[in-house]
């Protein structure tokens, strides 16, 4: 039986005296859920991967079925035919149970946020993880990140809903924070703000007046209602309306239409930061 640890201060992340850093979590998932992120990952971030001297990608807290791991190793395959795909655990049932999965470029560690595994990533995945730590944790478990990250590299701190509906990461290079990203399933939602319940730790205390990631949510509520009249062409048109009217009205996107028409928006993290 997996213990569950309640969510505890992690305290120094750099100072556990050679233990994983971080708590053990539900680490509830399932099979698909992580596809919005990772068509993301092996589309306009793709470059990123092939560009790699080492094309290490990391799976932080991939839960307690190693299912997702497999499913972003198979995909990113597809674009770098050499990837090597490390899913990471701090409950050793579940990498002892992963194991009887690997292959050739996909293997499992124990571990947590120090990343136990030689190389830098180009990219970290770590979905539905931060959720279940405290905000004052925030930071420095990203900087603990970060600083593992190799040149150009990305981690992704994201949340889902638990079939992958409702979907935001936050995008970090290795010096800063750079994207806030939505993807949605259309049809699973009436105004684009419902998507708040899935923000990142980071942000998800942050909805309320006089914080920017407010501020975006009410901008896309506003700009999705104005949009009505395209509903009768489907809510792809009506989406793509809506981030078109966001990027006149002068919120920095950095996506197009062809990123929208997929149900995703990106906007700058200083757009979206908390105050």
């Amino acid at each position: 039986m997996v213990v569950v640890q309640k969510a505890e201060r992690v305290g120094s992340p750099r100072s556990r005296g050679g233990k994983p850093v971080g708590n053990i979590t539900r680490g509830t998932t399932n099979p698909n859920r992580m596809r919005r992120l990772d068509r993301w990952l092996a589309g306009p971030q793709a470059w990123r991967l092939r560009a790699a001297v080492d094309p290490l990608v990391v799976d932080l807290g991939y839960g307690a079925s190693p299912t997702t791991a497999v499913e972003l190793f198979e995909r990113l395959r597809a674009v770098r035919a050499d990837v090597r795909v490390c899913g990471i655990e701090i409950e050793p049932d579940r990498v002892r149970s992963a194991r009887a999965l690997e292959r050739p470029g996909l293997s499992f560690h124990l571990g947590g946020f120090e990343l136990p595994v030689a190389g830098s990533p180009v990219l970290v995945r770590a979905f539905n993880v931060l959720r279940q730590y405290e905000e004052a944790d925030v930071q420095g478990i990203w900087s603990l990140v970060q600083s593992r990250l190799a040149p150009g590299g990305l981690f992704i701190d994201g949340t889902s809903d638990e079939i992958g509906r409702r979907v935001t990461w936050v995008a970090l290079g290795p010096e800063r924070p750079l994207s806030l990203s939505f993807s949605v399933r259309f049809g699973s939602f009436e105004l684009p703000s419902e998507v708040a319940e899935r923000l990142p730790k980071a942000l998800i205390h942050r909805n309320v007046p006089g914080e920017p990631i407010h501020a975006f949510l009410q901008a896309m509520d506003k700009a999705w209602l104005d949009a009505a009249p395209l509903a009768s062409f489907g809510n792809r048109q009506r989406w793509t309306g809506m981030c078109r009217s966001l990027h006149d009205a002068g919120w920095p996107l950095q996506d197009g239409p062809a990123r929208w028409r997929l149900g995703e928006l990106t906007v700058a993290w200083e757009a979206v930061a908390p105050r």
